[in-house]
Parts: structure tokens; sequence; C-alpha cells
């Protein structure tokens, strides 16, 4: 070994170095760092050992060779596929697969690229299901698409060591026929819905305009009724006050009217004058309320009551139950109607009507005053004829 070393020019001091170079070496291959979100496999001479924890880790160096495994979550992206539906309809989807290597022996052991495993396995499955289902479903039902495609995997992943987490499908795309027979479709949909709005809106139009009109002609109506309650109501007070002031008046009023005829008898100039029987009778009458009068007999000047005749033609009798009926006829209208009434019995109407009981106060008061104006006049008579 010697000569060898001496015919290459190689001294001791070479031969040192590269030992230590080599030592450098073999200790750099025989310390292995594994992250902490990773394992590693192990194999010596080509042979398995074992799995290689996160931390610093001694192998065989030279000789050893090591796999990495990632053990978080893993995203593989399916690439668009074509199917047909069960309905005969083409369409193509994508999808995610969110994947987790659970046992990192089986995963080196059991396949040979376990991403590339999982890829094609879902794309085969998202053809399988999608062609299963009618395009409908395709379109709407995508948590059942997910989910079928996730327990197509499972089984088969489980062998691998690998976990499927979740699938979620991006897209599901019909033909382009497909696609303008749909909005055919849908734009048919619209329009039928707007024209049933606008045949409902038409509708509550109609039944609107129909209770506005109801709801006018029953205003109208309660007008109307309320316009003949207070016209029969005037209408009734005027009687009442008619009865009532000739009642007050009597045969006074009849008297009165005499005398005015004789006044204006006496002032003519004629001296010779022929009186009715009817209307002496009278003068004897008024006579007794003269004072210095002859006339010693005669009856008072009282108001004389009517007959029943007269009574019954002016009503008189049937004043109370006449008002009792206008009172209960006002009483089923509204409160507003109930206080009109109310005005036009006391006479509270703009001032114009005046209560009963104050005309028939008034009557007699202008009654008393005309008797008493009367009587210096009706003393001169006898000395005219």
């Amino acid at each position: 070994m010697v000569l060898p070393l001496q015919i290459l020019g190689l001294g001791p001091a070479v031969i040192g170095l590269l030992f230590l170079i080599v030592a450098i070496v073999a200790v750099y291959q025989a310390i292995v760092i594994v992250d902490a979100y990773e394992k590693k496999a192990l194999t010596v001479f080509g042979e398995y050992r074992k799995l290689l924890e996160p931390g610093i880790n001694i192998v065989p160096p030279f000789v050893s060779r090591t796999y990495t495994f990632d053990m978080r979550t893993q995203t593989l992206d399916v690439p668009r596929q074509e199917a047909i539906t069960r309905d005969n309809s083409p369409v193509t989807a994508d999808a995610v697969v969110y994947i987790k290597v659970m046992d990192a022996k089986k995963a080196f052991l059991e396949v040979e690229d376990y991403k590339v495993a999982v890829s094609n396995l879902a794309q085969t499955t998202l053809r399988a299901v999608l062609g299963d289902m009618e395009l409908d479903d395709t379109l709407n039902k995508r948590q059942e698409i997910n989910a079928r495609i996730r327990k197509e995997l499972d089984e088969p992943t489980d062998e691998w060591g690998i976990r499927v987490e979740s699938v979620e499908v991006r897209e599901v795309n019909p033909s382009k026929d497909v696609q303008q027979a749909m909005e055919q479709q849908t734009s048919a949909e619209r329009r039928r819905r707007a024209m049933i709005l606008e045949a409902q809106g038409e509708r509550r139009s109609a039944v609107e305009s129909a209770e506005g009109e109801k709801q006018s002609n029953i205003i109208r109506a309660q007008g109307e009724k309320q316009s003949q309650i207070l016209e029969a109501q005037g209408d009734a007070i005027s009687t009442v006050l008619r009865a009532k002031s000739a009642e007050s008046m009597g045969e006074r009023a009849i008297i009165d009217k005499g005398m005015e005829t004789l006044e204006r008898i006496g002032q003519g100039d004629s001296t010779t004058f022929v009186l009715p029987q009817e209307l002496t009778s009278l003068v004897g009458r008024y006579g007794k309320q003269l004072t210095g009068s002859d006339v010693q007999d005669s009856e008072g000047l009282d108001s004389l009551d009517f007959d029943a005749e007269t009574r019954e033609m002016l009503g008189l009798d049937d004043i109370e139950d006449i008002l009792g009926e206008i009172d209960e006829a006002a009483q089923m209208d509204t409160e507003a109607l109930e206080q009109e009434a109310a005005a036009v019995k006391e006479g509270d109407i703009g001032g114009s009507i005046k209560p009963a009981d104050e005309v028939v106060a008034e009557a007699d008061d202008d009654a008393g005053s005309d008797g008493e104006s009367a009587a210096p006049e009706t003393e001169a008579e006898p000395e005219t004829e």
C-alpha cells in the first residue's frame, strides 16, 4: 500500500484529509432532521425499516434512504370532467378533494404516488356520480354529489392510509345547447309570473274600485237618510210650533182680529154701520174685560179648547208620539247625527229656529199686549154707534 501511495504522490497529510472528509460526510448522512408536520420512511439497503418521527434521527450512513410524507391536510384539484347524465344531457364539472395522510407506512408501501392515485380515483368517481343523476339534480343537489363522491373514495383510500376529509364540486355546467334551452325556459317562466302578477294586480284594482264604490254608496245613502231625518224633524217641529201657537192664541186671536176690523170700520166716512151677529157677540164677550162696561154676564176671554176634529186635524194629540218616533230614528244614526238632531230639536240651527217653549211664551206676551192696547180703542165704539 505504501508503494502505490508513494507512486501517486500522496503523503500522510493528504490521506488524513481524505479520512476527515469521509467522516464528515458519514456524519452528515447519519443525521436526519424531520420537521414537525412530516414523517419519513427509512429504508436500509432498500429494506423498509421504520418511520422517522419529527426531530433528530440517526440512520446508517451511505446505505439509507428516506421518503418524506406531509401529515397536514392537502388539496388536490380534480381536472374538469365531461359526463353524460341519466337523461342524456352532457355536462362538465370539476372538484376539489381535501386529503390527509393517516398512515405513512401504508402510503409508502401500498401505493406508488398517493396524490396521483387519489386524483385519478376522484375523476372517475365524479363522472360516475354525475352519470347516475338527472340534469336538474346535478345543478341543484351539490351537497348530495359531494357526499356520494366522498363515500366512494373512502374505502379504497383507507387501504392507502389516506383519509378523504372533504369533497367540493366547484362547477357543473351543461352544454351550450342545454344552457340556451334553460335560458328560454327561465324567460318563459318569468313571463308567466309577470302575467300572473299583472292579472292579480288588475283583479286587486277591480276589487278596490268596487269596494270604494260600495263605501261611496253607503256614505251617500247615509247622508240622504240623515237629510230626510233632519227634514222630517224640521217639519215636525214646525207643525208643533204652529199647533202650540194656535192653541195658545185660541179665541183671543179671533177677537183681536175682530177688534181690528171694527177699528178700520170706525175710520170710514159713513155714520151708519151694519155689524154681523157674530161680530156683535164677540164684542159682548170682550166687553166683560173692558173697564166700565155695561156687559155683566158675558163669557170671559179665556182661550177656548179645540174640538176633537180640529185637534185631530192639527195632530195635537199625536205630538208626543211623533217626537218619540223621531228620537228613535235619530238614535239609530251615528253620534254626529244625534248631535245635529238634538240641535234641530232645540232650535239651535244658525239661530233661525227658536225653542217651542220660547215661541209660545212670546206669543202669549204678544197676545196680552194686544189686549191691553185694544181696550181704550174699544171704549169709543159704543159712542160711535
